[in-house]
């Protein structure tokens, strides 16, 4: 199944439509403390793990839940799957996070679409809607694919 990510440019807004069955963890914009705090109101201890864990979704742009247990258990060997799982039920349950097709952050103000582009030397670029819209109308501009006109919307595919 393939999956299709477009990012529609009309007007300076931006409307993002995500058929991923890959679990994408975004950045978050509500603090570590605010959801550490409705962890304790729904009664529950904040250990070591689940910091690491927290820290890991926020900090980082996992697109699934391998990817979190990957860099937790770097950090931690004792963090198994199951914990990484647990977390991200509980994490749904108290509302940090929403799952829509993905899972994200939840935040009142309105999403703000962030691509990351990872270099072979491990550094990564990130690039806000509008940006990434630029930076592909430059090159398809210099192999002169536009003629006069402007990028609309962007697909992209993965063949899995």
């Amino acid at each position: 199944m393939e999956a299709l990510r477009e990012i529609i440019f009309e007007d300076e807004m931006e409307t993002e439509v995500n058929s991923c069955r890959d679990q994408q963890y975004q950045r978050s914009n509500m603090q570590r403390s605010a959801i550490m705090n409705r962890l304790r109101q729904a009664g529950c201890r904040i250990t070591k793990q689940r910091k690491i864990i927290l820290d890991i979704i926020l900090q980082e742009e996992c697109t699934c839940c391998k990817e979190i247990y990957f860099l937790a258990s770097k950090r931690d060997p004792n963090i198994g799957m199951a914990t990484i799982y647990r977390m991200i039920n509980l994490l749904e349950e108290i509302g940090a996070l929403k799952r829509k097709r993905a899972y994200r952050i939840c935040n009142e103000e309105s999403p703000v679409h962030i691509c990351s582009v990872k270099l072979d030397d491990y550094t990564s670029i990130r690039l806000d809607g509008e940006k990434l819209r630029q930076v592909i109308e430059k090159g398809m501009e210099s192999f002169g694919y536009l003629h006069d006109r402007r990028v609309r919307s962007i697909s992209m595919e993965s063949g899995e």
